[in-house]
């Protein structure tokens, strides 16, 4: 008995100095969740949310830049849509040019009918007293002579050599158009290519539209307006966002950021803007007046001579009467077919159409170059070297020339004492 409580105890003893199993083995770390991971490595910024289980972010806020190929398939669009533009243009400019010369025939195939029938009631009138078939003849006389009157009467209100001239002007500026926009699409370049230049195409077209229409009744210009204005065949500008200025470096000097630009360049265009306003544009409206002042004499004279003859020509044979009647008749007609000649023989509308249309032309210059010298800001003008060469080669000057203008640009002139035109071409 005391044999086996002496061995208990020793075995307690012996088993306090063996090191414990649970405080050998290293307590385990507690393991922490992704999300906390996260937050102790990175400071993360507002907009992204975490949760315990999994990593949520929000990119929102974040600003992802466009895709390269949605500004190149824009720029597809853009030039698909100039492309129909220019073949728009190439077929106005074949249809302007067809119409053109049938109206030009009909100048001359009006002209040469209405005083064929004129001519020959003027010989039926002069026979018809000393002919036995007085009343035949007298009748046939009135006859052709009222359809001469209708005719002009309908020729003088279209005016075909008009007609004729605004086609002419129009096929030229179609195919103007045609070659701005077909080196655009000769480059290649889609992503070049914006909303912007098909815009700008697009209101050249309507404006083209509007200037010279095709069809002749309704839309028909007026071929005798209340008053003269140059015709306009281009979109009125729209007014650009004011920006600051940029000075010029040096009086005379070309800088690198001027644009080609100088302050000698600015005065040659005002002095030609003023010379052009003053005497060049003036011109052509002053001598458009003259011009439709005659035509529109000569379209009431026509008919109302032409009738006066077919009226005479009722009373022919008419006993004493009929004598003054005859020689009332042939001399109605034969003025009548004087002044048929003069109007669209001399093709007076075609000649009013074409001032109006130079004068237009000088406006146009005067709208480019106001344009110019109106933005502040030199590198969005034109360059100006070579709007100085386009100035100078539609005026019919050297760019010497222009230079004599710059002093036309003071105030201390009057537009009294300019005595030179700006333009030589015309």
């Amino acid at each position: 008995m005391a044999a086996l409580q002496a061995q208990r105890l020793f075995l307690a003893q012996s088993s306090s100095f063996l090191p414990s199993t649970s405080a050998a083995r290293p307590r385990p770390r507690p393991r922490r969740s992704g999300a906390a991971t996260c937050r102790a490595a990175l400071r993360v910024p507002s907009g992204i949310h975490t949760a315990q289980d999994s990593l949520s972010l929000k990119l929102d806020w974040i600003d992802v830049p466009a895709s390269p190929s949605a500004d190149v398939d824009a720029g597809s669009v853009s030039v698909e849509k100039l492309r129909a533009i220019a073949d728009a243009a190439a077929d106005r400019a074949e249809m302007h040019d067809i119409i053109g010369r049938q109206r030009d025939n009909w100048n001359h195939l009006l002209l040469h009918s209405t005083n064929s029938l004129t001519l020959a009631a003027s010989v039926m009138a002069a026979l018809a007293p000393a002919a036995p078939g007085v009343v035949a003849l007298k009748a046939s006389a009135g006859v052709l002579l009222a359809s001469a009157a209708v005719t002009m009467a309908a020729v003088n209100k279209i005016q075909p050599s008009q007609l004729a001239e605004e086609q002419r002007n129009a096929t030229r500026l179609w195919r103007e158009l045609e070659r701005d926009v077909r080196p655009a699409l000769a480059l290649g370049a889609p992503a070049n290519t914006t909303k912007d230049d098909v815009q700008e195409t697009m209101d050249r077209v309507l404006a083209l539209d509007a200037a010279y229409p095709l069809p002749l009744l309704p839309g028909m210009l007026e071929k005798f307006p209340k008053a003269v204005e140059p015709a306009r065949w281009w979109p009125r500008r729209r007014a650009a966002q004011p920006k600051r200025s940029k000075s010029f470096s040096r009086r005379g000097s070309v800088a690198a950021g001027n644009n080609g630009w100088t302050q000698d360049l600015e005065e040659e265009m005002r002095g030609i803007l003023r010379v052009i306003k003053a005497k060049d544009e003036q011109e052509f409206l002053r001598v458009g007046k003259l011009v439709l002042n005659l035509n529109r004499g000569l379209a009431v004279a026509g008919p109302a001579l032409a009738g006066t003859a077919a009226l005479a020509s009722v009373f022919i044979g008419s006993g004493e009467a009929g004598a003054w009647a005859s020689g009332a008749a042939v001399f109605g007609g034969a003025l009548a077919a004087a002044v048929n000649t003069v109007e669209h023989g001399g093709q007076m509308g075609m000649l009013f159409e074409l001032l109006r249309n130079c004068a237009g032309f000088y406006r146009k210059i005067q709208e480019d170059i106001e344009a110019n010298l109106g933005e502040p800001d030199l590198e969005r003008r034109e360059g100006g070297e070579v709007f100085a060469t386009k100035v100078a080669l539609k005026l019919g000057r050297s760019l010497s020339d222009l230079k004599q203008f710059r002093k036309m640009a003071s105030p201390s002139v009057r537009d009294e004492d300019i005595e030179e035109f700006a333009g030589k071409l015309f």
